[in-house]
């Protein structure tokens, strides 16, 4: 009868160790705030460039490169959820969607 109950934790042991190691890779993908302020700063850099051609409106890219010093400046501070709305507001502002943060 021992054996069969021993039998039946090396099989939950094996179960669980399988299912920490799956929990622990998921997070280690997961993007950090810190991450996600310069991915979206980097695509603002790329959004105002473009729209800095000409036919673009200068007040539009005025207005998203203050928004961009702001942004930075939160990010700086470890205010990156406050920085990544400001980006986010940013890149709306130039009709650009922000990227996904699954991504």
């Amino acid at each position: 009868m021992q054996r069969r109950s021993t039998g039946w934790m090396a099989a939950l042991t094996g179960i669980s160790l399988a299912m920490l190691a799956v929990a622990q890779s998921g997070a280690e993908a997961a993007v950090t705030r810190s991450e996600y302020c310069s991915r979206l700063g980097l695509q603002l850099d790329g959004a105002i460039r473009t729209k800095a051609e000409p036919g673009a409106s200068a007040s539009q890219i005025a207005q998203a490169t203050a928004l961009q010093d702001k942004a930075n400046r939160f990010c700086a501070e470890r205010k990156q959820a406050q920085g990544i709305r400001t980006y986010a507001n940013a890149l709306k502002l130039l009709g650009v969607t922000p990227v996904d943060l699954d991504q």
